[in-house]
């Protein structure tokens, strides 16, 4: 019921007007965000203003318990949020009084700028999230207000065209196995890969050389992992998950692998973020020999996931705006309308999808197609993605592993 006149509202959605010729909307710092509210409905109402309100901000939350002695035990609240804008519009209703909405359709464009300054890619994470969104209220007399809440993906954009991100990184690491008395050889590893910079979809080269001069037999393993950090009120939560990895050859006493550009693709996941000041998203790449009954011998190298891809030859051609145009149209996965609360990472993501999900992604084939442009599909592909089951335990790999005593010398 409408108030006086008996209308009714019929639908109140939102649409963008996009960067691109998909219809994902995907903006950067300095972009403006434009599109419509688009109100239908059947009768006459009459409305007390139409209202927008666009925001963005990242927010961080989990618990912990925490014993406080003679069997009393409470629980610690960790939460910080920041904000990256607030931006409030009315469509309708700048006069004092009721307006009257004829039965049918009806289109209110909005448009506002995204702030200059650094903005943090949109992200999903375990204990925390950065999330971008338009609401629209409509307000009428003696009723409920009608709302809707639509998000819109934001980038701060990471070029891995920079010298720091196209440096090699390598590394050699050494051990020895105790057996009591007995010590048998050193197991070797050095890895190399040609750069720190990558994109989704791309393949990355590990040169490698495994030598194992023990009594065992090893295996040697590639892994590339994602650490999401969270920080709030002095403290940090870390959780580290296995986005790809691979397996080489059993390698027998005395035997030497080499890998000569042994490839590890990359699947779609979220770029680092790097710039905000209570969530983090890193990547290292794990090259390490799986020695069984010992400690496992590791070697992290540092990756940094990127959104803008290498240039042929160094060439900056084309605009970060023309690559988001291209080759995203075959992704057709808007991100969903909303209720007026985003659901909880519980409610997105079941137990058994976690569960299901141990396996890491398989790439697709759309990846071929896609490289020739940017990588945006990928990264928004992701966040539709059940995340791969989460470890809370940090293993520390670059941490000394082996604490057993030191061999006598003989």
């Amino acid at each position: 019921n409408g108030g006086e006149t008996g209308g009714k509202v019929k639908s109140l959605t939102i649409s963008f007007d996009c960067l691109n010729d998909s219809n994902v909307p995907v903006y950067s710092s300095g972009d403006t965000v434009s599109g419509r509210v688009n109100l239908e409905v059947t009768g006459e109402i009459r409305v007390k203003s139409l209202k927008i309100h666009a925001r963005g901000h990242a927010k961080v939350r989990w618990t912990e318990s925490r014993n406080a002695g003679s069997n009393t035990a409470y629980t610690q609240n960790y939460t910080e949020e920041v904000e990256y804008f607030n931006h409030k519009d009315i469509l309708i209703g700048h006069e004092r009084g009721l307006n009257t909405i004829h039965s049918g359709r009806h289109e209110y464009a909005f448009s506002f700028e995204l702030p200059q300054t650094p903005l943090a890619t949109s992200f999903e994470g375990r204990h925390g999230s950065v999330r971008y969104w338009v609401k629209a209220e409509l307000h009428r007399p003696w009723l409920l207000p009608v709302k809707l809440k639509k998000e819109f993906t934001v980038f701060e954009h990471i070029d891995i065209n920079t010298p720091s991100l196209l440096s090699p990184q390598a590394g050699t690491k050494e051990k020895t196995l105790c057996c009591w008395f007995c010590t048998s050889g050193p197991i070797s590893l050095s890895a190399k890969i040609e750069r720190k910079g990558f994109t989704p979809g791309e393949s990355i080269q590990i040169f490698a050389e495994i030598e194992n001069c023990s009594s065992r037999m090893v295996v040697p393993k590639a892994a590339i992992y994602q650490t999401q950090a969270f920080y709030a009120k002095g403290k940090m939560k870390e959780v580290k998950q296995l986005v790809a990895n691979l397996r080489g050859e059993s390698l027998s006493s005395g035997k030497t692998e080499t890998w000569n550009g042994k490839q590890l693709k990359i699947p779609p996941v979220s770029p680092s973020i790097l710039d905000c000041s209570i969530i983090r998203v890193e990547y290292s790449l794990m090259v390490y020999v799986d020695i069984p009954g010992a400690m496992d011998l590791f070697l992290n190298l540092p990756l940094v996931i990127g959104t803008i891809p290498l240039h042929p030859f160094g060439s900056r051609t084309s605009s970060v705006s023309s690559q988001c145009s291209m080759n995203m149209n075959w992704l057709g996965l808007p991100l969903p309308e909303r209720p007026e609360a985003p659901p909880s990472y519980a409610e997105v993501v079941t137990e058994e999808q976690r569960q299901s999900s141990l396996v890491p992604i398989a790439a697709c084939d759309d990846f071929e197609r896609a490289l020739q442009g940017p990588l945006f599909a990928y990264i928004q592909e992701f966040r539709f993605l059940p995340p791969p089951l989460y470890s809370e335990i940090d293993p520390n790999p670059d941490q000394p592993t082996d604490d057993r005593p030191s061999c006598p010398s003989r």
